[in-house]
């Protein structure tokens, strides 16, 4: 429940800080605003490694989780909205699985370092490894040439954001609202599903699989590593298949993710060796990372498509927005029931995938009419 909490209240900043983000990354240079981003995360990391021994760790953790993930919803909406100025609408996607094979290759490499670095000498030289790599990334962006057009403010700040957030939200919801149909889609994947592996896996491995705790630590480590290389499967293949994959295969994408959450509900009931249900289990959220992540570069290609350039920053920031409040919800919602299903871990997996399977009959529709406008934007 502590962890799910420390989640939870985490990811809430990354939420909030969204839709600010993306008004940001319309009216000011998005070169500038990510390098202001990593400067300011530089100093964040520079804060943490000062205030370490002097405050009690898990307030701490919280608050500088919460600033970090805060810095970062507010960093997304000026990468995502750099790509459709950057990439042709044809080669989007493949763009789109290029950025995301690159974060989900430093989700492998990073914990994999880090573990190393921390067994060896500890958590501090991380901190200042962190500090050094933010800084050389704000340098270097200082460098990189992203075409802007800047735009007339009328009214102060808090108007000017409450009118762009106002155009955007009504874009969505009235212009085109196949938009936040395809959201709630996406936010289901993240409420029912990717909350589910975040809380489930540590617990299920460290607490109910019978492992020693330097073993299950261990496991846990290559469980990561593995459902990590998942989703860089899943960019992969966005990017070989980008010419191909049409978004009313979704529902069948959708399906295989219900599939791979209940191949883990089934490990836990019907197998007997911890270590083969461990196999299974880890089989099926690599398999649920790859077709989430095909899933998602599906439909943030999609939204880059939709929308015009001008409110793409503000457009994409409520997307995201509305898809990673249901992050904190699942994490806070799972973190309860893991801790009173007691040994019967299995029971959230089904639950969720059979949910799954039902969005899955309901949204087929809309992700047919979404493949016949996009073919109509890119001809």
């Amino acid at each position: 429940a502590l962890y799910g909490m420390v989640l939870a209240l985490s990811f809430l900043p990354m939420g909030i800080l969204a839709p600010v983000g993306g008004i940001i990354a319309d009216r000011v240079k998005k070169r500038n605003s990510m390098v202001c981003l990593d400067f300011c995360t530089a100093g964040l990391m520079a804060f943490y490694a000062a205030a370490n021994n002097t405050f009690q760790l898990v307030p701490l953790l919280v608050a500088v989780l919460m600033l970090l993930y805060g810095i970062q919803g507010a960093y997304q909406p000026a990468v995502q909205a750099s790509l459709p100025v950057l990439v042709s609408s044809e080669n989007l996607m493949a763009g789109n699985a290029v950025v995301n094979a690159v974060n989900s290759l430093a989700g492998v490499i990073g914990p994999v370092l880090g573990g190393m670095v921390f067994g060896f000498w500890g958590l501090q030289p991380i901190i200042y490894i962190s500090i050094l790599c933010f800084c050389i990334s704000a340098v270097m962006e200082i460098f990189i040439h992203i075409p802007f057009e800047k735009k007339k403010t009328t009214g102060s700040m808090f108007a000017t954001g409450f009118n762009d957030l106002k155009e955007s939200f009504g874009f969505m919801f009235k212009e085109q609202p196949v938009l936040w149909k395809v959201s709630l889609a996406f936010s289901s994947v993240n409420l029912l599903l990717t909350s589910l592996i975040m809380v489930g896996i540590p617990v299920i491995i460290t607490q109910h699989l019978g492992f020693a705790p330097d073993t299950a630590n261990r496991l846990y480590g290559y469980a990561q590593g593995a459902i990590a290389a998942g989703s860089i499967l899943g960019g992969l293949l966005a990017g070989v298949f980008s010419k191909k994959l049409k978004l009313k295969a979704s529902p069948f994408i959708l399906a295989g993710c219900a599939l791979s959450i209940l191949l883990g509900g089934f490990a836990q009931q019907v197998l007997k060796g911890s270590i083969a249900v461990y196999i299974v289990l880890v089989i099926g959220c690599s398999l649920l990372l790859v077709m989430t992540t095909l899933f998602s570069i599906q439909v943030l290609t999609c939204l880059q498509i939709l929308t015009p350039i001008n409110l793409t920053g503000k457009v994409l920031s409520c997307v995201l927005c509305i898809c990673m409040c249901t992050n904190p919800l699942g994490q806070f919602m799972y973190g309860i029931v893991f801790e009173h299903t007691g040994s019967s871990t299995y029971v959230p997996f089904y639950a969720a995938g059979l949910v799954m399977l039902v969005i899955c009959f309901f949204t087929r529709r809309i992700f047919y009419g979404i493949d016949q406008l996009m073919e109509e934007h890119t001809m």
